[in-house]
């Protein structure tokens, strides 16, 4: 579908945004003529790309001292640097240093098999299949493991920074909140998710175009890596009931689930015991870091039940998915289809019981879509590094003995509590842009839902509460160039 904003000029970050225009004396001021696309070489989407590049390079720096000794000689050095990583421990861990088949191979210790979903066990398989020409020592392998994997995850890094850059046509720049994210630097190399978030990011660039099939097929793969990119399908579903768009979302749910069945039979059919782990661990898996639920239980000083927990988690996540089905069919313009995938994509990492520093990954594309403004974009990711270095520095504690280094429990229960408020902080920004849309700093040149794809304009066919008296359609009428909200603003 092509968007009836296409013709205008792209906009430029440093003319909207005070933030942005004060960053930008660090780099000789706001943005001018010269910089228009088509005056010099580099167009937005290369500058994107690149400066996405040069910060996962200086998180790979950040990880030196890890690299270098600090994961090969005791347990809290790692963490006094903060520099951990997954990827070399689980070389090792989980049987790729043996040439052990994930999900087949049955593996020795307390992990029967690899607890990954399918598509992430090829990626790592991948990644030792291309360690095998570096000889050497244990030490040695594990280290190119690493280097190898990083490679692989920049490429997806850089995947994510072009596809948020091209999904919205009129604003790449706003994807130079991804490429300059400090905690995207900083935990890109812990673990694998970029995988999934690079599948996430393609699918809705390809959902913007209006390419339905192609998004579920892509969600179906991210999927098939991590299990929250599913989590999309629930407020699309929402959004094309309110727009009547019901012939596109079963293409994306056909190609979703085809695309997930492609993956993942072969492995369920052939090796079932390896294939269900990453289900049966999930399932399992008691109260960890980073959790609400962490704090209760420290607080308490008792541990919570897992059933328990895996039950009122589940209960708090519908409620909240009902919530946003209830905000998306009674708001007085219908929601843009990434702030309602950045909402629940947060309210599953608000409720879950666990929270690993990488899963920030799976939010940054979102938060840049669905609220492109660096004020807030920079205090939630203020309140992230903050929560990066807590867990680390409290994992130094508790492995320091009696030394007792680092952040003593009460520390960590405040790290928590920062990452919380601010993605509740960001929640809470994103829900007033829907419940007042002139706020909403993409549609204020009079643009509907850029990413948005068949649903960019299209009228709506069901719709609750003031949303349902006129006008119906997704964008009121136009005075100039830019849009006019007022006639169903609070108090209008």
């Amino acid at each position: 579908m092509t968007s009836v904003h296409e013709d205008r000029p792209v906009v430029r970050p440093t003319h909207e945004d005070e933030v942005a225009a004060a960053g930008s004396e660090l780099i000789g001021g706001p943005v001018g003529r010269w910089a228009a696309p088509g005056a010099g070489r580099l167009s937005p989407v290369h500058v994107v790309a690149l400066v996405a590049l040069g910060m996962f390079a200086l998180g790979m720096v950040q990880k030196i001292p890890c690299y270098e000794w600090a994961w090969f000689r005791g347990t809290s050095s790692q963490y006094t640097h903060a520099c951990y990583s997954d990827i070399p421990h689980l070389y090792l861990g989980r049987g790729f240093a043996d040439g052990l088949l994930p999900y087949f191979d049955r593996l020795s210790g307390d992990m029967e098999f690899l607890e990954y979903p399918v598509l992430t066990g090829l990626f790592m398989q991948v990644a030792a299949w291309l360690t095998l020409p570096f000889d050497g020592s244990v030490q040695e392998r594990e280290q190119a493991y690493w280097m190898v994997n990083a490679g692989m995850l920049m490429i997806c890094a850089a995947v994510i920074a072009v596809c948020v850059a091209r999904t919205h046509r009129r604003r790449p720049w706003d994807a130079l909140l991804v490429a300059l994210a400090p905690a995207l630097a900083l935990t890109a190399t812990i673990n694998w998710d970029l995988l999934a978030v690079a599948l996430t990011a393609a699918a809705m660039l390809m959902w913007s175009r209006g390419r339905s099939l192609a998004f579920g097929i892509l969600i179906g793969l991210a999927t098939a890596a991590k299990l929250y990119p599913v989590l999309l399908l629930g407020p699309l579903l929402v959004l094309c009931w309110r727009a009547g768009k019901y012939r596109q979302y079963g293409a994306a749910l056909l190609g979703a689930a085809g695309a997930w069945l492609l993956v993942n039979v072969p492995v369920m059919a052939l090796a079932p015991e390896g294939w269900k782990k990453f289900y049966t661990f999930s399932q399992e898996r008691s109260v960890d870091f980073g959790s609400f639920w962490l704090i209760i239980t420290q607080r308490t000083g008792k541990p919570l039940d897992v059933e328990a927990v895996n039950t009122y988690a589940t209960l708090l996540m519908v409620v909240l998915c009902a919530g946003i089905a209830v905000l998306t069919l009674t708001a007085p313009r219908r929601p843009r289809f990434a702030q309602l995938a950045f909402l629940v994509v947060a309210a599953f990492i608000l409720t879950n019981k666990v929270y690993s520093p990488q899963y920030v990954l799976w939010l940054i594309p979102l938060a840049a879509l669905a609220r492109p403004r660096w004020r807030d974009f920079l205090i939630w990711q203020a309140c992230e590094v903050m929560y990066y270095l807590g867990i680390w520095m409290y994992l130094a504690y508790t492995t320091s003995g009696d030394k007792q280094r680092g952040l003593p429990p009460e520390g960590y229960q405040l790290a928590i509590a920062l990452h919380l408020l601010a993605t509740l902080y960001l929640c809470a920004v994103v829900v007033r842009d829907i419940l007042m849309p002139e706020r909403d700093a993409v549609r204020r040149d009079g643009s509907d839902d850029p990413s948005g794809g068949v649903l960019d304009g299209a009228e709506d066919t069901f719709v609750l509460g003031r949303a349902a008296h006129p006008p119906r359609h997704a964008a009121h009428h136009f005075e100039g160039s830019r849009v006019e909200w007022g006639s169903t603003a609070p108090g209008g």
